[in-house]
């Protein structure tokens, strides 16, 4: 049985992640809960990323970012999850 998007999402707890709501607006910030009614996720140290992409570029990459503090994202609203690693 595969594992759930639960599961897969409380393995990253303590991790940084981004979450993408729409291909130019995002967060970014560290995963420190997964809930599962409502089902989402609470990000810590969050910021308001905007993403940009170019013929050239055409990976999306962060263009602008703004401070946040704690945020509840529901899942239904969420495109894409990534986990960022440290270089």
């Amino acid at each position: 049985m595969p594992p759930s998007i639960f599961l897969m999402l409380e393995r990253n707890l303590g991790k940084k992640i981004r979450v993408v709501l729409d291909p130019a607006y995002g967060f970014e910030g560290t995963l420190v809960a997964v809930t599962h009614k409502p089902s989402g996720i609470w990000l810590s140290n969050a910021e308001a990323v905007v993403l940009r992409s170019t013929i050239a570029q055409p990976i999306p990459q962060v263009a602008s970012r703004e401070e946040r503090s704690e945020l509840f994202l529901h899942l239904n609203s969420v495109q894409r999850i990534e986990v960022l690693h440290s270089p």
